[in-house]
């Protein structure tokens, strides 16, 4: 998911030719106060024009729900081709369901198919949202898509000074974060997706960053600079060693349905070895 500042004729121009899987077309930390109702004009008419032909899907981020700009930028850019909204600063999962009572009225408004539009959560940027992650899977939300997870704002929120220790690694609280995004997305359903990495020219860390993130269980990350999307999809994308080898794993329990564990190359596997390999075959797919 590749954010691109929805004020930017040229950096619009470019997110076209990206191979991003989505376009976040921002209104929220990239645009000026002066320049947010000229962004959703120009978000709205590039959703129009550019929906069917791109690849991309096109999500928006909208300014927080406690702002006063948040109502306009919905009634902005919600037009035919929006496939999704991200919403930023949320303190539990209420707030993904009062957008979505408002996508309501406004898909009907704009002849779109009900629910739609899609919803992806920032959902560990204030510390009330700390609190409340289990909110997440003690909701029915149909139109959630994923949800990712924020380190700057959250520092920003409970005043720190970095949110990483001295040695560079992620301090207590934004490593709770990183887990609990983890945990929500997986007991809601659906995919969880790990947050920026700010330093776009350091390409060796984030390669080595979503290596790391795809082990922990993350599906995709979100990029801040086009370069950083190939870097991207070439982590998150099963190997064609990994694929082999969940291949085996799915034939030897589609040889012995009656197993519950069995010896593969010298090494036991059991049911969660088989959940895995047709987890990572999904993936590739």
């Amino acid at each position: 998911m590749l954010f691109v500042p929805a004020d930017s004729d040229k950096k619009l121009a470019k997110g076209m030719t990206s191979p991003a899987d989505v376009l976040i077309l921002d209104l929220e930390d990239a645009v000026a106060e002066a320049h947010k109702p000229v962004a959703r004009r120009m978000a709205a008419e590039f959703i129009s024009a550019e929906a069917e032909r791109i690849g991309p899907r096109l999500f928006v981020r909208i300014n927080p729900l406690d702002t006063s700009f948040a109502m306009a930028d919905l009634a902005s850019v919600v037009v035919p081709g929006l496939a999704g909204i991200v919403l930023p600063k949320t303190k539990s999962a209420a707030d993904a369901l009062r957008l979505s009572h408002g996508l309501d009225a406004l898909e009907a408004r704009a002849g779109i198919e009900p629910r739609s539009v899609r919803i992806v959560p920032v959902a560990t940027e204030t510390a009330e949202a700390m609190l409340t992650m289990p909110s997440w899977a003690q909701v029915t939300l149909p139109r959630l898509a994923g949800i990712t997870w924020g380190a700057e704002d959250l520092s920003a929120a409970v005043g720190a000074v970095s949110n990483r220790d001295e040695n560079g690694e992620y301090s207590p609280l934004y490593s709770l974060a990183n887990a609990l995004c983890l945990a929500a997305a997986t007991a809601a359903g659906v995919p969880p997706i790990d947050t920026v990495h700010v330093d776009f020219r350091d390409s060796a860390g984030l390669a080595a960053a979503c290596r790391a993130s795809r082990r922990r269980g993350f599906r995709g990350r979100i990029a801040i600079h086009p370069d950083q999307v190939p870097i991207i999809h070439d982590a998150y994308t099963p190997s064609a060693t990994e694929l082999a080898h969940a291949k085996r794993i799915v034939d030897a329990f589609a040889a012995n349905p009656d197993a519950g564990t069995l010896n593969l190359d010298g090494t036991m596997i059991d049911r969660p070895h088989l959940t895995q390999a047709l987890r990572t075959l999904e993936q590739a797919s």
